[in-house]
């Protein structure tokens, strides 16, 4: 059985995901990781910056929004990506499908108990129904717009009556995430800057190339081969809990696509039949990446990467913040003073070498930003000092 060291799965993160060495384009690094997480509007933008040389947010929306190469989709793990247009099939099928059932059945739940409607099913239909004419009639048109001209996206729900936490809560945003995640809208371009998120609401069907359907059993096998490729080797829970499935479906990817089993330094884990050439070991490296990275979140099983320092880079729900990064592990995280000025917060001594290096990445960083503010939407407590 092919055995892989921590050493080895360090080299592989820092090739595989540009961190030791620079992409060619922004849709190079989306292609790769399947995704860029974009929960966090700032999110993509700061990922992008730390893997590809003379990398500016128009890049970026340029990708977006004018050529409309790369898209932001709801999909794994209720989670908003930018990923690449012509995968979005893959993904829909594969991921989002499965999400959208989840969010359908809640929204109409909730929608009868607020007793906004008896028939739910045909409340959301409605719904939806109404925001595709007005969009094809009006154009892009954003959230606040849509319900302010669209009577079907009234209504309020409370989500825990008699608590401090609840209250009233419009259910028109619900709607719109639900008609996203389904693939009937997507969000077009932004007015708001990038490190927020205020877009205008696009049909699909206008704004990108119609492709071809796919089926499930290619969509998962096919995206779990470009996963797998990118962050294998790994276990079969980092599957499962990446993708937002069940071990069955994991279990079953992994057999679809001959995965193989390997050791882990003790651990079971699985690698691509053809993906067990020696990694040979890269040069020093450092990098700062931003939170809801997707290196930081790339596997459920982290201690390799990770060490002693889960509780002082992850919040208390899972999410990374801010991390800096030495050779292929989180050796801390990344803050702004009052000044705007970049701050690298180590957790241990990376020696005067590293150290050096993460200070120029710092300041490199802070002459980008340019004084813009990053306000991480899930800081952990490092990051937060």
């Amino acid at each position: 059985m092919r055995n892989f060291t921590v050493d080895e799965r360090r080299a592989r993160l820092a090739r595989r995901h540009f961190l030791c060495e620079q992409a060619e384009s922004v849709r190079d690094v989306a292609g790769r990781v399947v995704g860029l997480h974009t929960t966090d509007p700032a999110t993509p933008y700061l990922s992008l910056w730390a893997r590809l040389a003379g990398f500016t947010t128009a890049d970026l929306d340029a990708e977006l929004y004018e050529r409309r190469t790369l898209v932001k989709h709801l999909a794994m793990r209720r989670t908003l990506w930018t990923v690449r247009a012509e995968d979005l099939p893959l993904i829909q099928v594969a991921a989002s499908d499965r999400v959208a059932d989840n969010e359908r059945r809640r929204l109409i739940a909730d929608a009868q108990k607020a007793g906004l409607c008896e028939d739910g099913d045909a409340w959301l239909d409605a719904a939806g129904a109404a925001v595709l004419r007005h969009l094809a009639e009006n154009g892009p048109t954003n959230a606040k717009d849509l319900r302010a001209a669209l009577p079907e996206l009234a209504g309020t729900w409370d989500p825990a009556p008699g608590k401090r936490w609840g209250g009233e809560t419009p259910l028109g945003p619900r709607i719109l995430t639900a008609l996203s995640v389904r693939g009937d809208i997507v969000r077009g371009p932004n007015e708001g800057k990038w490190t927020t998120s205020r877009p205008l609401w696009v049909p699909t069907a206008e704004w990108l190339v119609p492709a071809d359907a796919v089926d499930e059993e290619t969509a998962r096998a096919a995206l779990v081969r470009r996963w797998l490729a990118a962050f294998g080797p790994a276990t079969v829970t980092d599957v499962k809990w990446w993708f937002g499935h069940t071990l069955t479906w994991a279990r079953q990817a992994l057999r679809d696509i001959g995965a193989v089993e390997v050791d882990l330094d003790g651990a079971p884990g699985f690698a691509l039949p053809d993906d067990f050439d020696v990694e040979p070991e890269p040069e020093p490296w450092c990098a700062l990446l931003p939170g809801l990275d997707v290196t930081t979140m790339g596997w459920f099983d982290r201690d390799w990467y990770l060490g002693p320092h889960r509780s002082q880079v992850f919040d208390r729900n899972g999410n990374g913040g801010p991390t800096a990064w030495c050779d292929g592990r989180i050796v801390g995280a990344w803050g702004q003073d009052d000044d705007g000025r970049v701050e690298v917060r180590l957790l241990e001594d990376v020696g005067r070498c590293a150290h050096k290096a993460l200070q120029r990445r710092a300041d490199e960083l802070t002459e980008w930003l340019d004084g813009v503010r990053i306000s991480p939407r899930f800081p952990s407590p490092l990051s937060k000092r």
